[in-house]
């Protein structure tokens, strides 16, 4: 625990991707198989299933650091990270040199606890506490509740891993699907898999290939593209679909279907696997399962309850069929066609889907950029997120990599409307302190003038229910990002001069603060008061300009709504 530990506060220490690198390197080169395999699995995304509640967690913590809950509380509000709040509350620890590895941490004190009665979690709790640092105690209660903030990603691990065994980054990328899948616990064995220069690329035949990520094209000018991308001819363009990424691979007369999270979710999407029937062996498409009615793909909002369900009743299956709709072929006859010029294996798809019988994404003819722009603008009445640009002589690559190949997610501008900042919490991590995370609202009705809108505030400010009749503010979206830190600080000088009410780290402010907000679309949600929700809300700007009674209203989504879910055929 303590070199894990160490690995962490130093890859906490730096934002230079070559000092994580070098820390990640050190440490693989003296940890024990058995650690490492756990670390490289945490770092990677890993998330074993909680083994202690957090208020279990929280009210340990506050009876050992002899602090009354209100006081932990505040603590943590402060702090902005309960394991940071934990490991600098705790007295300090005996002192304990060395002490078990991470593999036997998780294995033989974690893991077990899982189930135990909450008074013997307390006191295995407590009693391990005692044994570590504050360095240690920040790490074991990450390990415990999951939510790793360090600045590592797959890819990072990835290529650390490739470095210290000397082997291709893009094979152990390929090793490592499945690697952080909770169900299979990380091994020395497995471990020694990822790094063997002689082993074969994939575990078993179920194993699908890293997903090739496009990286997001700012259009600008639209007359530029020419000179930033090149011709047109040079690109293949295709529709953006809104639904699930997924790969189908067929082996051995079996069929697996895994998302772009390493997630296999064969038997959620029945539908697809009796596609795949038709396939031959040793094939792996890529492309996108769609909720999908009357012939044509249908909002995301349809796919959710797929997605959430391991094993979908027939009833769900009948309410919310799905289609796949392919876009690449990384393998046939058992052959690797990754290297292969995109437009080579474009050619092969078709004839294969053809003989299928499975949809392929359709190519887009336009002839120069101008034109495909203006189809571009056309997205998202056909329910598609824009538009996908792909080299035809790129290699298929692997992860959100410019080398090897090039695609291109240009999506359509994101629907927004102007709304009113009505609650606020503090961030985490470095922004902890700072209120960063803020609930908006747009007005039940447009106020006729500002004096109707300073009368709504003024109800707000004196906790008072709205006159009948009378405009009132509806909460309908959250959102965390979008400012500078400047912004963020300017901002949360202004709630803490406003502030109405708290409700633990939650304070309610009075309505001063129009921001423009950002989405994907909008759904039927019963969590807001509003009775819609957005998909990924971001704040666009601070509209200092905008008074509050020009902010928007629910008319306003309600309008959005509407005209984001028209579909027709691709």
């Amino acid at each position: 625990m303590r070199d894990f530990a160490r690995l962490y506060a130093a890859l906490d220490a730096s934002t230079a991707v070559a000092d994580k690198l070098a820390a990640l390197q050190r440490y693989l080169a003296q940890a024990p198989a058995a650690d490492a395999a756990w670390a490289v699995y945490f770092l990677a995304g890993g998330r074993p299933r909680r083994v202690v509640p957090t208020a279990l967690l929280r009210a340990t913590a506050a009876r050992e650091a002899g602090l009354p809950d209100w006081l932990f509380d505040e603590c943590h509000q402060a702090a902005g990270d309960l394991a940071e709040t934990i490991a600098l509350v705790l007295p300090p620890p005996a002192s304990t040199p060395g002490g078990p590895g991470l593999a036997q941490w998780v294995e033989q004190r974690l893991l077990p606890l899982r189930g135990e009665p909450a008074a013997a979690q307390a006191a295995a709790l407590a009693a391990w506490w005692h044994e570590l640092d504050a360095r240690e105690r920040f790490v074991l209660v990450k390990l415990i509740a999951g939510g790793w903030r360090v600045g590592v990603s797959r890819a990072l691990v990835q290529r650390a891993l490739a470095a210290h065994a000397g082997i291709d980054a893009r094979l152990v990328a390929q090793r490592m699907i499945g690697y952080t899948d909770a169900r299979t616990p990380p091994t020395a064995q497995r471990y020694a898999a990822l790094l063997s220069r002689d082993a074969p690329a994939r575990a078993d035949d179920s194993r699908p290939y890293p997903f090739f990520l496009a990286h997001p094209l700012d259009a600008g000018d639209v007359a530029d593209l020419d000179e930033r991308l090149g011709a047109r001819g040079d690109w293949l363009a295709e529709w953006k679909y809104d639904g699930m990424r997924a790969q189908l691979v067929r082996r051995g007369g079996r069929t697996w279907v895994w998302s772009r999270g390493e997630e296999l979710v064969t038997e959620r999407f029945p539908e697809v696997c009796a596609l795949a029937r038709a396939l031959p062996d040793g094939c792996v498409l890529d492309g996108e399962i769609l909720a999908w009615a009357d012939g044509a793909p249908a909002p995301f909002a349809r796919l959710q309850p797929r997605i959430g369900r391991t094993a979908p009743a027939r009833k769900v299956l009948a309410a919310a069929p799905v289609a796949f709709v392919a876009y690449d072929l990384i393998e046939l006859g058992g052959d690797d066609l990754r290297e292969r010029p995109q437009a080579q294996r474009r050619e092969r798809l078709e004839a294969l889907c053809a003989a299928a019988g499975i949809a392929v994404s359709p190519l887009l003819d336009d002839a120069d950029w101008p034109a495909l722009a203006a189809r571009r603008a056309q997205a998202r009445e056909r329910g598609m997120e824009g538009l996908m640009l792909k080299h035809r002589h790129g290699a298929y690559g692997s992860g959100r990599t410019r080398t090897g190949g090039l695609w291109w997610k240009w999506k359509v501008d994101p629907l927004s409307v102007d709304a009113v900042l009505v609650y606020a919490q503090p961030g985490h991590g470095r922004r902890a302190g700072v209120h960063t995370d803020y609930t908006f609202a747009v007005w039940s009705r447009a106020p006729a003038d500002a004096a109707e809108a300073r009368a709504a505030v003024d109800a707000v400010a004196a906790r008072r229910p709205p006159a009948d009749g009378a405009p009132r503010l509806v909460p309908f979206a959250k959102a965390y990002s979008g400012l500078a830190d400047a912004e963020f600080a300017e901002v949360d000088r202004v709630i803490r001069a406003t502030t109405i009410e708290r409700f633990g780290p939650v304070r309610s402010v009075v309505p001063s603060l129009v921001f423009e907000i950002g989405f994907d679309g909008l759904q039927r949600s019963t969590r807001h008061k509003s009775g819609i929700a957005p998909r990924f809300p971001r704040m666009l700007r601070w509209r200092r300009d905008k008074p509050l009674h020009e902010a928007d209203t629910l008319a306003t989504l309600e309008a959005l709504l509407g005209g984001g879910t028209a579909i027709a055929a691709a």
